[in-house]
């Protein structure tokens, strides 16, 4: 069959090629009549419009990048969570989602969108100072960052408030009678392992609870991580060996329970300990896993509201939106 052209559509609707452009691309000022007569012509035509065209006469893209991070070591289930709900909100504004890998610090960003191939970005997996934050802020590239980088930087962030998370596992621990808490988590840098270790230091302080240096263990994001800090945790001598466990994401909580398992331990009895991220998996692991539940629907499409406005040049009334996290409460605390 012939390719239905934008000619076709005017000649059906009635109207010039120009107008049906127009009401197209949301820039025209037409009567509901006339719009309702072209659109039910777009669809008794089956048109569709030549988008890579469209982009280059326009000079712009529909096409939102995002750098992927993936290792064989690092797999973030709740980052895959976030980037779907980016996926979906973005389908919705008439936008898709261009992955790409990072091989060369911030140039690769810059050159995507100097290039026209993206209109902007979303970020993940910030960290403190984050030099892609930087750049994109000094180039004045529209981005939203899921995860803030440095509190005198001035651009949009949407993020779980990991400090509030962490704050209702330890009081929730605190509760159960605990005194000795520890604490599993990333190495110094990552801005959002910062905060939700501020979290566990403040709350242990606001309850009047020393703090022994030895019960923070740092490691990757791992299940490993979690296996080798609970020994270290153990091998404590009886009176400073912590009777519970914060860990900073659920990976690193499973290899913590599978470790005090393997040294004949109850999790839940002798040894509480919880996770962070609540994956779907953890209610099913036994003992069902206590945990933080991230709003990840809620974040990816606020991230994407907030990189359209800058798209479009409208107004935004909050540059940082901080979601609050939610406390799931299993047998494992």
């Amino acid at each position: 069959m012939p390719k239905v052209t934008l000619k076709d559509v005017a000649v059906r609707a009635g109207v010039s090629y120009q107008t049906v452009s127009k009401v197209l691309n949301k820039s025209a000022q037409v009567s509901p009549e006339t719009a309702a007569r072209i659109w039910r012509a777009v669809d008794e035509l089956h048109y569709r419009p030549n988008v890579s065209a469209r982009n280059l006469r326009i000079q712009t893209s529909n096409l939102i990048g995002y750098a992927w991070h993936y290792t064989a070591s690092h797999v973030h289930p709740i980052l895959d969570a976030f980037i779907h709900s980016v996926t979906n909100a973005a389908e919705l504004h008439g936008y898709n989602l261009l992955t790409f890998v990072v091989r060369d610090g911030t140039a690769a960003y810059r050159t995507l969108y100097a290039r026209n191939q993206v209109s902007g970005f979303v970020l993940a997996d910030t960290v403190q100072n984050d030099s892609r934050v930087a750049q994109l802020i000094e180039h004045n590239i529209p981005f939203t960052a899921f995860g803030r980088a440095n509190d005198d930087w001035d651009f949009c962030w949407v993020d779980v408030d990991g400090y509030a998370g962490i704050q209702a596992t330890v009081e929730h621990l605190l509760e159960r009678g605990h005194r000795r808490i520890a604490f599993i988590t990333w190495p110094e840098g990552s801005q959002s392992g910062w905060y939700r270790e501020q979290g566990y230091l403040e709350t242990l302080q606001a309850a009047g609870i020393a703090l022994d240096p030895a019960w923070i263990v740092r490691g990757e994001h791992s299940g490993q991580t979690g296996m080798l800090g609970l020994r270290r945790l153990l091998d404590l001598p009886p009176k400073r060996r912590p009777t519970a466990v914060v860990c900073v994401s659920d990976q690193i909580a499973i290899g913590a329970m599978n470790a005090g398992a393997a040294a004949g331990l109850v999790v839940g009895k002798d040894m509480a300990i919880t996770g962070f991220d609540d994956m779907p998996l953890v209610e099913y692991i036994y003992p069902p896993l206590t945990s933080v539940r991230q709003p990840m629907v809620e974040a990816g499409q606020l991230a994407v509201e907030l990189l359209l406005k800058q798209i479009n040049g409208q107004p935004i009334e909050q540059k940082g939106i901080l979601l609050k996290p939610e406390l799931i409460v299993r047998e494992s605390s």
